[in-house]
C-alpha cells in the first residue's frame, strides 16, 4: 500500500470516528441534542402561531384551571389570574426540546417581564426542584420557576415535554402547542401583544 492510501485510509477511519462519536453524543447527551435541535430553531425550524391556533374551540375556563406552586412555595391558580394573558409552559431539565427552546423563551420572557397583563407560569416537571434551579442559574434564565401539584387536566398538560400554552383573559385555551418552537420571533411576539 502506498502512502497516498495509507493517508486516505487513516482519513476515512478518523472522518468515522468523528461522525459516529458526534451521533453517539447527539444521542445520549440532553444539552448535545438542545443546541442541535437550537440550530433548527434558528434557522426557521419550530415557528408557532397563535393565529392558526384561535381557531380551536375554547375550552371553559372551569376546565382549563389548575394549582401550582410559585417561587416562595405558595400555592396559587390560574382562576386567580383571570383579567391576564397567561403564557404556560411545562418543562424539565433532561427534556433536550426543552433545553433547546429555553433562550427563545428566556428572550420572550424578558420582552414581556415589567408588563402586569401577562404572567408567565415556567412550571418544572423535575423531581428535584433545587436541580432546575441550579440549571436557571447556570445558565443564566431570569425565568420564574414554578412547580406542578399534580393535578393539572388532561387538555392542559398530558405529559408531553415541552407543553406551551397561552390562555386568553378569559381563562380559555387559545394557543396550545406540544414540543419546542421558538417563542421570540417577531411574528409570535406581535401576535401575543395582540392578545394583551
Amino acid at each position: 500500500m502506498n502512502e497516498q492510501q495509507n493517508k486516505k485510509k487513516w482519513l476515512r477511519i478518523l472522518g468515522n470516528i468523528f461522525f459516529y462519536g458526534a451521533l453517539l453524543l447527539l444521542l445520549f447527551n440532553p444539552t448535545a441534542k438542545g443546541w442541535f435541535l437550537r440550530q433548527l430553531m434558528e434557522v426557521g425550524l419550530f415557528r408557532p402561531q397563535i393565529e392558526q391556533e384561535a381557531a380551536m374551540p375554547k375550552q371553559p375556563a372551569v376546565a382549563t384551571a389548575f394549582a401550582f406552586r410559585d417561587a416562595t412555595g405558595t400555592m396559587r391558580t390560574t382562576a386567580d389570574l383571570k383579567g391576564k394573558v397567561v403564557f404556560i409552559n411545562f418543562w424539565a431539565t433532561w427534556c433536550p426540546p426543552c433545553i433547546a427552546e429555553m433562550p427563545s423563551l428566556n428572550d420572550l420572557y424578558q420582552q414581556f417581564r415589567d408588563d402586569d397583563r401577562l404572567v408567565f407560569l415556567f412550571i418544572n416537571e423535575d423531581a428535584d426542584v433545587q436541580k432546575a434551579k441550579a440549571f436557571l442559574q447556570k445558565k443564566s434564565y431570569s425565568l420564574p420557576l414554578m412547580t406542578n401539584t399534580g393535578q393539572v387536566p388532561a387538555q392542559i398538560f398530558s405529559g408531553t415535554l415541552p407543553t406551551t400554552l397561552i390562555l386568553d383573559k378569559d381563562g380559555n385555551v387559545v394557543f396550545r402547542h406540544e414540543g419546542l418552537a421558538k417563542y421570540n420571533s417577531a411574528s409570535f411576539v406581535k401576535q401575543l401583544k395582540s392578545l394583551l
